[in-house]
């Protein structure tokens, strides 16, 4: 069964996560041959305060 984390900043619209649901299981089944049925994707959303990159929050930026 393949599981596929997605982790993104907040802010995305449901009918966003649906396409890229889509998205993402068609691109398992077609390159890693995985049923469709086992193909499992979850969507971890994040602030700007808990996303950090070269030494600084993304929240500190402007």
């Amino acid at each position: 069964m393949p599981l596929v984390q997605v982790t993104m900043l907040k802010g995305r619209t449901v009918e966003q996560k649906r396409k890229l649901a889509a998205r993402i299981t068609d691109a398992m089944v077609e390159e890693a041959k995985a049923a469709k049925e086992a193909v499992v994707i979850t969507f971890i959303e994040i602030t700007r305060e808990d996303y950090a990159n070269a030494g600084g929050l993304l929240a500190d930026r402007k």
